[in-house]
């Protein structure tokens, strides 16, 4: 099953979220699941970061909140808003 995680960090975060960039990644290049897609959600400005966004393939909905419950930016609490919710991919256009 797919899974979207979209997290939206709290306001004035920037530096926050630098500042636990590296362990994010490390964390997400040995994941527990598998990553199809994840990236940083930007400001209007396109470029100024403020939450995350995650295409997950897991077995069970538990095994993603556990994987996002571990997530270095989740234990930094930088995020304020976090939504997981089941996908049903219809259409993938990667090559």
């Amino acid at each position: 099953m797919h899974y979207i995680i979209h997290c939206l960090d709290k306001p004035n975060s920037v530096e926050k979220r630098l500042a636990h960039y590296d362990a994010h990644k490390a964390y997400l290049s040995n994941a527990p699941v598998t990553i199809v897609i994840s990236g940083p959600l930007v400001a209007d400005d396109e470029e100024t970061m403020i939450g995350s966004c995650f295409l997950i393939e897991a077995g069970t909905l538990e095994s993603v909140e556990a994987f996002n419950q571990n997530d270095p930016f989740r234990k930094a609490d930088l995020w304020d808003q976090i939504s997981i919710r089941p996908f049903i991919k219809r259409m993938d256009n990667r090559n």
